[in-house]
Order: structure tokens, then sequence, then C-alpha cells
């Protein structure tokens, strides 16, 4: 156990987050088991560390952060260990990459019951497990108040790269008093001075650390694949080319997103219906966004589109075709999708927000033309007017 110590001690001692992630407050902690689930690469350790480092004296050991790569935990599981941290006065057990722990739902149901004065925030994958044929919810997710970790906003990129504390917009604000607000942002900082690198490299976290950031894009995407989408979808490694060469297809793409599902089963040499699945499968590793005509709609119904989650990947996958539409338009999904129904617009380039208000995507040369709820998100430009928005102003969302 003081092995363990040493190491929590060591790695919230060393944590140089300078940013503090706004999901932070967004979270309850008075509940007693907390998930923080999201894609490889985003930092949910990093998230655990710097609960752990604002929250509690590593000296006293009332908090623990474990992770269940560690080989101790696959040959003598959680249960005993958290009793034995529980006996020592242990009151924060942080369990990172839950889902690696053989039945890990099962052990963690049994401490949440076993230790009613432990708190157990455990960190997990964006992929749903599979569930096998009549298997109904988990006890665990019942207990269980999750929360999703993503990427770095925009917003959160600018305040790491200059240590300003910007705030967030919400959508209406953003659309109704967009110039207010730039007149409040403009002065501290440079927007087009760090844009265009936000969307190379600014949403995954990595960036910051020492290394080549592609390499380390393109295996933080092949473990989504290998290890979050098959580990947890049962898919057999036969397979994995398919899902491989599916998501190459689907960057190449470009501005033709609009999949043809037909196409695509014989490109990867499968049936419309293994597509489909694997199409879901892609989504929830947070690999690709599909957006639909109408709002509500979801799987099993054929997306109107489908870009990659965000624009990072179209870099790390550096397929032709991609176009700076294709970047902007990627963009804005990306930050409009976890708080808003998109829909796909009935005109190139365009989408429709929550059923009511249009958003087109175009360089600022594009004349705009004035109609209630129609906005313009202007690329190439740090300024707006009327209904014309600079697109890097709905980073500031989150």
């Amino acid at each position: 156990m003081d092995a363990f110590f040493q190491s929590h001690a060591y790695l919230v001692e060393h944590l140089h987050a300078t940013v503090r992630r706004s999901l932070m407050q967004t979270i309850d902690w008075s509940y007693r088991m907390i998930a923080i689930r999201g894609p490889r690469g985003v930092g949910r350790t990093s998230f655990l560390r710097q609960y752990a480092k604002e929250n509690f004296d590593p000296q006293l050991h009332q908090c623990l952060l474990v992770s269940m790569n560690n080989f101790y935990f696959q040959g003598r599981g959680l249960v005993d260990f958290a009793e034995q941290f529980a006996a020592r006065g242990g009151q924060v057990l942080l369990v990172d990459q839950a889902f690696k722990l053989p039945n890990w739902k099962d052990q963690l149901v049994e401490i949440y019951h076993k230790f009613p004065y432990l708190k157990i925030v455990y960190s997990t994958t964006s992929v749903n497990p599979a569930l096998a044929e009549g298997e109904g919810q988990h006890e665990l997710d019942r207990i269980t108040h999750s929360y999703v970790l993503h990427g770095f906003s925009f917003r959160e990129y600018i305040n790491q790269q200059t240590g300003y504390e910007l705030g967030t917009y919400t959508l209406q604000e953003i659309l109704n008093d967009h110039e207010r607000i730039l007149k409040a942002i403009m002065p501290k900082v440079r927007p087009a001075d760090h844009f265009r690198n936000y969307l190379h490299h600014g949403y995954y976290p990595f960036y910051l650390e020492n290394r080549n950031f592609m390499e380390a894009l393109l295996k933080s995407m092949n473990n989504m694949i290998e290890v979050d989408v098959l580990f947890n979808k049962q898919v057999e490694l036969k397979y994995l080319g398919r899902l491989k060469k599916l998501l190459y297809l689907l960057a190449s793409a470009g501005e033709d997103n609009t999949p043809n599902v037909s196409s695509l089963a014989h490109e990867i040499g499968t049936s419309r219906a293994t597509v489909m699945n694997y199409l879901e499968y892609l989504q929830e590793a947070r690999l690709i966004n599909m957006i639909y005509k109408e709002p509500g709609n979801t799987m099993p119904k054929k997306p109107a589109a489908i870009y990659l989650h965000n624009t990072n990947l179209l870099y790390g996958i550096h397929a032709p075709g991609i176009t700076q539409q294709n970047i902007m338009e990627t963009f804005l999904t990306n930050v409009l999708w976890r708080h808003h129904d998109v829909c796909k617009g009935k005109r190139a380039g365009t989408f429709t927000i929550d059923g009511t208000t249009e958003i087109c995507v175009c360089d600022k040369s594009r004349r705009a033309r004035q109609a209630p709820g129609l906005y313009y998100a202007k690329y190439n430009t740090e300024v707006g007017r009327g209904n014309e928005i600079p697109i890097w102003l709905f980073g500031f969302m989150y």
C-alpha cells in the first residue's frame, strides 16, 4: 500500500496542468460513485490527478489514484485493495482505466456496498461495452453519476497558451451578442494567432508533452480502434483492417460527406448492416460525428453527413480531398453536437441547430443575406457584424 501512496504523491506533485478543466466545476462531487467518461487522449488521467491535487494533501493518505494498467490489480482485484485503503482512513479512491479490470463493474458495485464511507471516482472509455443477449442495465450504471470529459475547446487552448482565464458563452449569447463579446476578447488576445494551431493539434491535451504530436495522435487513434472498440464491442481481431479502412474512407470523402453505405460496404468487404454497426462504434469512440436530416434522429437511421470528430483527426489521417471548408464544418459540428441537436441543412455548408437556427459555414468573402434565424459562421476573419460571426468564437462554448 505504501508503494501506491508514493506513486500517487509523485503523480500529483508533478502535474503541470495550467488550465482548470471546466468539467471540474460541473461535477457534483457529493456523489459516492462518479464516472469520468471520454475518448482516449482527452486527459482523463490528468483530470483525476488535478482533482486530487486541488482537494487532498498526499501526505494525509485520504485520496489515492490507482491505474488498472497495474498488473497487481489483474492478479489481486480491487475489492481487497479498497478494504485496505478504507482501513487506513482512505476516503476517495480514484480508479483510472477502470474498464481494463476483469469484471470491473461487479467489483465497483461490491466496493460501493461494502464500504459506505468510501467515495469512488473512476475513469473509463466513451465506448459502451457490448451487451450479451437478454442482458439488461448493470447495477453500476444505475448507481453511477456519469460525466463526459471532452478535448480542449478553443477557449481552453487559448487559456493554456496565454495564461488568461477567458470565460464561456452560450450559443444564444454568441449569436445575439457576439459584437460585445468580441470587444471583451480582442484587447486581450488575437485569436487568429492561435486558431490554425488549435485546428491542427490543440484538441488533445497531450500536445503539451515533449514529443511528436502526430505520432502520438496516430498511436491514440489506433488504440481507440484496437483497444477501445475491439475490446469493448468484442469485435474479432481479423476485422480490424475493415474498421481502419472505413475511417480512412470517411476522412477522404472531404466535402462530399454524405455516406453511401452500400459503396462503403463494398469497399471494405462486408454488409450494409455491419457498416452501420461500425459507424456507431466509431462514433462512440469519438472518431466521427454523424449528422442527420431531422432533429432527434439516431441510429439505425442512415446519417445525412459524417464528419471526423475533431479537426486534429483530419490532419492525423492526412487523407486527400480535405479542404478548408471541410475543416471548418468539422470544427463547428464538434463544438455544437454535445449540447445541441445539429442537423444537416438543405444547402451545402449549412446546419440547422435545435430545429430553429440555421448556421452557414463559409469564407469571409461570401455575401450574407438577412433572414430570421439565419447566421453565418465565417472563417478567415477575426471580427463580425450583424448575423456574421467569426467561426472561432463558437469555440468559446465550453
